[in-house]
């Protein structure tokens, strides 16, 4: 039995002719604020400069695709970078750091490498005896034999 898979599903529709629901919501965004723009400035030249900025802002959010990503998903991302707290995953250690850390460091990494130093001691002590327990035991089945 042959089902019909749905194909490109990550595409948005076309609904208003060649435009989606979001392209033309920018489009008569743009074209609203600048009539605002132009109704509410009384100089018709400072009207024209803050219309072309505000109308390439509502262009672009409607058109422009950078690395398959829309123009506002660009925005939203630098604003989150740039307001938001940067971590530093290194820094050079400062020779000038208290003695008191590096002290309790020290401290911390001796125990650790002893730990692991009787660690392995015990499982070598333990390997050793296996072996001699299943040597005793190969040796009394020789003799049991002879």
């Amino acid at each position: 039995m042959q089902f019909r898979v749905p194909q490109f599903i990550d595409m948005e529709d076309k609904i208003i002719g060649p435009l989606t629901l979001k392209q033309f919501g920018y489009i008569v965004g743009a074209g609203g604020l600048s009539f605002i723009i132009w109704t509410f400035i009384p100089v018709k030249f400072i009207a024209v400069l803050v219309i072309i900025p505000v109308a390439g802002l509502f262009l672009a959010l409607a058109f422009v695709k950078y690395n398959n990503r829309s123009f506002g998903e660009l925005l939203e991302s630098a604003f989150s970078y740039y307001t938001g707290a940067k971590v530093f995953t290194w820094a050079q250690p400062n020779p000038e750091s208290s003695t008191q850390e590096s002290h309790i460091d020290k401290i911390v990494a001796d125990t650790t490498k002893q730990m692991i130093i009787s660690k392995t001691d015990r499982d070598r002590i333990h390997d050793l005896s296996l072996g001699l327990d299943v040597f005793e035991h190969t040796q009394e089945k020789k003799e049991d034999r002879e």
